[in-house]
């Protein structure tokens, strides 16, 4: 991380991560559920000086505020407000964004909503889509909701690699950077997670919504990105995403679950010739129908 920008989105306050901050080019990075910016250190890195990377924390993790209110903060609708409030605050009105897990489906809702999907350039959706296989998000609800409690430093790491296995992380120095990115001392002495507990409880308060509806009305140029063992993401959905959005680039990540780290060339790499690509016809949101069938009456016509 090159700089740390502190931003107040009303009551609380939000730490945004930034890599590269003269860089000519940003790129907006949301990490998962329990998770925060931190993560896209790698990511930063691979991609190169020409990327400026704004990674925040959301509320609850990392270096950003706890919130008093979790059953109204802890929620997607917040979440879109604190993002719409930072894209304000860095004075970006179109902006390409990588997603893990919650981060994609957050960019997924902004790319779908009338009112902010204009601020959306491209789209990737790390490990993440608009189904989701419900035991997964079972079994992540029950993992983050309790309070995890370690004696020593060295068995917040042990655990970290058992839960985290999905990440693909391959060497000790990784993993250890892992657990010291993710620890917090406890006044007793212990250590536990960065995160609020209660952050989990979003499973609990947030609205359902038809995201399959959501996927159907996004016009930006799309990337979705899945960890060949996945237990959120299955073949079959990239399969039905792929139908409802024909021009869907798509990546399968060996040795990962949920999810890729985004740390290393074999991930970067498409994801930076995905971002680069120039095809403004690809570019463009699609025109309504009715214009369209307008523009082919009136080419049939001679004007």
């Amino acid at each position: 991380m090159d700089r740390l920008e502190l931003v107040k989105v009303r009551a609380l306050q939000i730490a945004v991560r930034i890599w590269n901050p003269e860089a000519p080019r940003t790129l907006v990075a949301w990490h998962g559920l329990a998770r925060h910016g931190g993560d896209f250190a790698a990511l930063a890195r691979e991609l190169g000086p020409e990327w400026r990377i704004l990674a925040p924390d959301t509320p609850g993790r990392g270096l950003s505020s706890w919130s008093l209110h979790p059953a109204h903060d802890y929620l997607y609708a917040h979440y879109l407000e604190v993002a719409v409030a930072l894209l304000d605050h860095f004075e970006l009105e179109r902006v390409p964004w990588v997603g893990t897990s919650m981060g994609g489906l957050l960019g997924l809702l902004l790319a779908a909503e009338p009112t902010t999907a204009s601020r959306i350039e491209r789209l990737v959706l790390n490990d993440v889509g608009p189904e989701l296989d419900p035991d997964g998000l079972a079994s992540l609800a029950s993992y983050f909701s309790s309070m995890h409690r370690f004696v020593n430093f060295g068995d917040l790491e042990a655990e970290l690699r058992n839960h985290y296995t999905g990440f693909g992380i391959d060497s000790d120095d990784a993993w250890r950077q892992l657990a010291l990115d993710s620890a917090r001392r406890l006044p007793d002495g212990s250590w536990t997670y960065h995160y609020d507990p209660r952050i989990a409880e979003q499973f609990i308060h947030d609205t359902p919504r038809d995201t399959w509806a959501d996927w159907r009305a996004i016009q930006c140029p799309l990337m979705v990105i899945r960890g060949a063992s996945s237990p959120l993401l299955a073949q079959e959905s990239i399969e039905r995403m792929r139908q409802e959005q024909p021009n869907l680039v798509s990546l399968e990540v060996p040795g990962c679950g949920h999810a890729p780290m985004l740390d290393r060339p074999s991930q970067v790499t498409p994801l930076a010739d995905f971002l680069n690509h120039t095809d403004t016809a690809a570019d463009t949101p699609a025109r309504p129908w009715w214009q369209r069938g307008y523009d082919w009456l009136r080419k049939v016509a001679g004007h």
